[in-house]
């Protein structure tokens, strides 16, 4: 088959991955919900009408094969359309916990965990949601190495963390349940 009787956009759809499924359950902080929740909200009541409107206009123009305001509008509806779909898969699979002021020395989802490594490095990881996840600011998933080997260990613990580099030592200085904004 001529190169010429395919669509652009088929090797374009064909490079996009998938988000990696869910564990059984998706843990997430009250703050994560209402951010997940307030973009689902933009993208059905501002943006997608926003782009439906463009649409129909460039629909209007004639020539839609070279329409560049029609070939995108319907592009990034798609898109949209995709992302709409993924928040509302993860939000009906949400289960929301609030540890926030949790009086406890062990950790669990939602805890802010201060380790200590075996050259002395200290450093502070928040655990929380698998859509929560910011490197920037610490924050791991529950499901992440680091945390499946933290958690359920106490303040004075040291634990063990396989890395792809070795094996690592990580001694747990202090445990806390700070509100995650």
């Amino acid at each position: 088959m001529s190169k010429a009787f395919t669509r652009e956009s088929d090797a374009e759809e064909e490079l996009e991955v998938e988000p990696a499924p869910l564990p059984a359950k998706n843990y997430i902080s009250p703050a994560g919900y209402a951010r997940l929740r307030a973009e689902l909200k933009q993208l059905v009541e501002v943006e997608r009408p926003e782009v439906v409107r463009t649409v129909s206009w460039a629909a209007k123009n004639g020539d839609r094969s070279e329409n560049g305001d029609y070939l995108y509008g319907k592009k990034r509806l798609r898109e949209i359309d995709r992302r709409v779909r993924f928040l509302i898969k993860r939000l009906e699979a949400a289960e929301v916990v609030d540890a926030a002021g949790r009086d406890s020395d062990q950790v669990f989802f939602g805890s802010t965990v201060k380790v200590k490594t075996k050259e002395g490095e200290e450093r502070t990881v928040t655990i929380v949601g698998v859509d929560e996840t910011d490197s920037p600011r610490n924050r791991i998933s529950w499901i992440s190495p680091v945390a499946k080997a933290l958690i359920k260990a106490r303040e004075g613990d040291t634990v063990t963390l396989k890395t792809p580099g070795g094996v690592e030592e990580l001694e747990i200085l202090e445990v806390s349940y700070d509100p995650i904004d």
